[in-house]
């Protein structure tokens, strides 16, 4: 591991120079004046590397010895049957993350560009498979949370616990037979084998389930099938998979999921086992024939229901939203040219606009764009519109005359005064015309809606805020439009996104219901305004790359279990079809989905399996099948469960019961839920696994794959989700909507921020990985990608007062400048001659011909990518306290400032807050209660 060195090189200082004229480093201490306090703090230093190597032994890293036992374990099974194909173990890797031995954490990736065509091979000898055995498990190791401290937070970016297989468990030697934890992931590794050990154990058993990795094919691209040969068994309709045997010769094959004896298709038995994707692949992608179309694959159809009042014009909402429409119609996948849009204007009128093809105004001068405006009758349920033949056009046919509107949209609307919002009939006028076809609504707006069906009012926020009403009054739907509209929208398949940007109040909590039940996504921006540049920029940017997507349309999604093992609840954005059958209008490809799982019977195979198959059609016009498939051990022994826990996707899981818990019944409740699972899981542990331990004095004992589950369920409590004390019902909302939706490493950045030290970074960071792409590290590293600094714990003591921090939440950036800071420091990254010249707030970093400054640029630019997403963070500069100031209530001091600050520290977690102890504190309190 490398040592933190300083930001530029030790330079050479003359021993006869005066001491008050050696240059300071960044890193280094400014001299102490007289009179003046000491600084309490010591920059942090780098753990020795034993202790890092000590580290990884007991997250079951490296472990050599059981290593080499299970090689010759190997060895002796491979002379017992020499006529069947093993399942061939990769050379050890030095630096496998989380390398319990049996088997090394199977998560390789596919560079683009890299997967061929189904290829076409002679016949080769189809082998049975030998009787299944079992696994050996991961190796379970104890950790005193209290005297682990501060927590490992470099945890947080591993792999989940490796999932161990019995050997000959699938058909051929791949390593991406069972699927990625990218796509599936599951809370544990190993399998209770009855329910009652499920239960005793407290864990959740649940899945988390991403189908796509990227906001197009081409970034994360996956074999396909596309020879037509769909195989599936005929009782259960699982797909056909890597972990099927092959029975009688080669000509049946026996599914994994129910043990039927199906007839192996003669076009798979013309190819060899190694060549069919879906047989060495856990992920795979079917081009569906015509038995999977209940009608030809529909074009992406794109509405746009745009707010023209008074104050989204005042804003400058109107005029970015369509700016950013126009400079964004080359990013609309439309390869096929199938594309069709409309625009509808919404106040408390509704302004049609009809759109001539091209070469029909070229032809004919009088055929121009018009203007058709309904003054909807809210009295009347039928909502009358003009012949939709010229309000949703194509594309690529319309290119010239749809670029003409939007060059003049905003003039049409400059003299508006109206402030009346009616969505409810634009909504409605929208999904008139895609009720046949299907496609999408996006809603732009910065007013509440006031008026129709749909028409909401503004809560009383003072008088139950922070209260036990507070949920139920204010986190909660004022309107039950909205929700019946959705519902409906989804069997027309209809999706509706939100971008909501306002500084007034717009009731999230209700407006959220369109996108909840359609598959869609509500973005807010609170305080937007375009007199400033940032809030443009990062509104365009999230416009944008929402409108880049690449959309599946017409989706339905199924998730299959082995015998004995039942899906129970389902969670994300999307409208039951039945109780197993998921129905998307447009499948986002940023969301993720979770599935709680039950054991309604004892399993009694080794192995058991989930499969889930998305059903969609592709922006390419073609409908095609995803399968992913994932293989899991079973065991009876409560050490193997614990051993195998995946804390990430555990938080994740509890991320959801606890929304589920404050929209049903209060935040209060929520909250206690999360503390007693803590307690629960950390009982059974004491009780069950570590029995010795009993007694006042015994430690705080956990798994140390789950060491980091404490801290990531206390900072879940602080986050503005669910913590005590005011929080806008619109801010808590949008929040809410975040957690219920996040894939899962960027909910936990959501719950836990990520901090990067910049003033003593190392020299490598902030610059592009010049070595080979290496996936074997712990953090992968790839040629060309810039090099991040490691993260430091979310706590103020973390900071000196010297330093320069990044601080990374998924909604902002906050690059913290100590109030020491030395005037090098302020020079080179803000180009300005101290600290007290910063000018603090939402601004971008200057560009300057510094290295330092480059460094900090590419660092943030890093931060800010994601190719499974469409975020775009806004820096905020925030000024730390200096060794002299007088102190938050200081005259001196800055309100603005002052606020900047407590939003800045809110993102320190593991710190005491005013309602929440500090980190320390609370496993404290946790020993207390399970030593009481």
């Amino acid at each position: 591991m490398a040592s933190r060195r300083r930001a530029y090189p030790q330079p050479h200082y003359n021993p006869a120079a005066p001491l008050q004229e050696q240059p300071q480093l960044y890193s280094q201490q400014p001299q102490q004046q007289q009179f003046q306090q000491p600084l309490q703090q010591a920059p942090p230093q780098a753990p020795p590397q034993d202790q890092f190597v000590n580290q990884f032994s007991q997250l079951n890293i490296n472990n050599q010895y059981q290593y080499q036992q299970q090689q010759q374990q190997q060895q002796q099974q491979q002379q017992q049957q020499q006529q069947h194909p093993q399942q061939q173990q990769p050379p050890f890797q030095h630096q496998t993350p989380f390398g319990y031995p049996p088997q090394p954490y199977n998560d390789q990736r596919i560079a683009p560009g890299m997967v061929p065509q189904q290829p076409v091979q002679p016949l080769q000898p189809l082998q049975p498979m030998v009787a299944e055995q079992s696994a050996p498990m991961n190796q379970l190791y104890s950790t005193d949370l209290l005297r682990d401290l501060p927590p490992p937070i470099i945890d947080l970016q591993f792999p989940p616990p490796p999932i161990n297989l019995p050997p000959n468990s699938t058909l051929t030697d791949s390593l991406e037979s069972n699927a990625s934890s990218d796509y599936i992931r599951s809370t544990l590794n190993v399998v209770p084998r009855t329910n009652s050990i499920l239960k005793k154990s407290k864990l959740p058993f649940a899945l988390t389930i991403r189908p796509y990795q990227s906001l197009t094919d081409e970034e994360s691209p996956i074999p396909i099938v596309n020879d037509g040969v769909i195989t599936r068994c005929r009782r259960c309709r699982s797909y056909i998979n890597p972990f099927v045997e092959l029975r009688q010769d080669g000509l049946k094959w026996k599914c994994n999921f129910c043990a039927l004896l199906n007839d192996l298709p003669s076009s798979l038995k013309s190819n060899s086992v190694n060549n069919r994707y879906e047989l060495n692949n856990g992920v795979v992608e079917f081009l569906a024939t015509p038995e999977y179309m209940v009608r030809a694959p529909q074009a992406l159809n794109l509405i746009f229901l745009i707010d023209v009042t008074k104050n989204t014009i005042q804003n400058g909402l109107l005029s970015t939203s369509i700016r950013t429409i126009l400079d964004s119609l080359d990013r609309i996948p439309n390869d096929q040219g199938r594309v069709n849009v409309g625009f509808i204007a919404v106040d408390k009128r509704l302004t049609y606009f009809s759109i001539p093809n091209d070469s029909e105004s070229n032809s004919n001068p009088n055929k121009d764009i018009s203007m058709m405006v309904i003054t909807p009758d809210n009295d009347e349920d039928n909502l009358i519109i003009p012949s939709p033949d010229d309000l949703l056009v194509n594309l690529k046919n319309s290119r010239l005359n749809i670029e003409k509107l939007l060059n003049n949209f905003t003039s049409f609307f400059l003299d508006n005064q109206s402030t009346d919002f009616d969505l409810s009939s634009g909504l409605k006028s929208g999904f008139s015309l895609l009720e046949k076809i299907g496609g999408k609504m996006i809603v732009i707006s910065s007013t509440m809606p006031n008026l129709g069906k749909g028409k909401l009012t503004i809560r009383d926020e003072v008088s139950v805020s922070g209260k036990a009403k507070e949920s139920t009054t204010l986190l909660t739907s004022n309107n039950s439009f909205y929700k019946s509209f959705a519902v409906d929208c989804n069997k027309s398949q209809i999706t509706v996104d939100m971008f909501l940007a306002s500084s007034s109040y717009q009731d999230v909590a209700t407006l959220s219901n369109l996108p909840k039940f359609t598959a869609g996504q509500t973005h807010f921006y609170p305080a937007w305004n375009a007199s400033n540049l940032e809030d443009i920029t990062k509104f365009n940017k999230e416009l944008s790359n929402h409108l880049s997507m690449e959309i599946n349309l017409e989706a339905v999604m199924r998730v299959r279990c082995s015998d004995g093992i039942k899906c129970q609840s389902y969670f994300g954005n999307f409208f039951s079809r039945s109780s197993d059958l998921l129905s998307f209008p447009s499948f986002p490809r940023d969301q993720s989905y979770v599935v709680e799982l039950n054991i309604d019977n004892d399993i009694r195979r080794n192995v058991v399996y989930f499969q889930t198959a998305v059903l969609h059609t592709s922006t390419h016009g073609d409908r095609r099948i995803r399968v992913i498939t994932l293989a899991l051990p079973v065991s009876k022994e409560l050490k193997d469960i614990y051993a195998s826990a995946d804390q990430l996707s555990i938080t994740n899981y509890y991320s959801h019961l606890a929304i589920e818990k404050t929209l049903n019944n209060s935040l209060d409740s929520a909250r206690d839920y999360l503390n007693k699972v803590i307690i629960d899981i950390l009982l059974v542990y004491k009780k069950e696994i570590v029995a010795g331990n009993v007694g006042s004095s015994s430690p705080l004992q956990i798994s140390t794959n789950l060491r980091m589950l404490p801290l990531l369920l206390q900072s879940l409590i602080k986050n503005i989700s669910f913590r005590q004390g005011t929080v806008p019902s619109d801010h808590r909302s949008s929040a809410l909507n975040k957690l219920a939706t996040l894939p899962i490493k960027e909910l936990i950045q959501f719950i836990y921020p990520s901090i990067y030290s910049l003033h003593d970074m190392d020299d490598e960071c902030g610059l592009p990985y010049e070595g080979e792409d290496n996936y074997d590290e712990i953090i992968p590293k790839i040629h060309g990608e810039i090099i991040l600094p490691e993260c430091i714990n979310a706590t103020f003591q973390s900071l000196q007062k010297f330093g320069l921090y990044l601080i990374q939440t998924i909604n902002e950036l906050f690059l913290y400048v100590g109030g020491d800071a030395l005037p090098a420091l302020a020079q080179d990254v803000f180009g300005v001659n101290s600290v007290n010249e910063i000018q603090p707030g939402k601004f971008e970093l200057p560009e300057l011909d510094n290295d330092m400054n480059i460094r900090v640029r590419n660092i943030i630019n890093k931060a800010r990518q994601g190719k499974g997403s469409i975020r775009y963070e806004n820096i905020y500069i925030v000024i730390g306290p200096s060794s002299n100031e007088r102190g938050v209530g200081g005259m001196e001091m800055n309100r603005d400032l002052i606020a900047l600050r407590m939003w800045c520290m809110s993102a320190l977690v593991e710190d005491r807050t005013a309602n929440m102890l500090g980190y320390r504190e609370f496993l404290s309190q946790l020993k207390d209660k399970i030593n009481a």
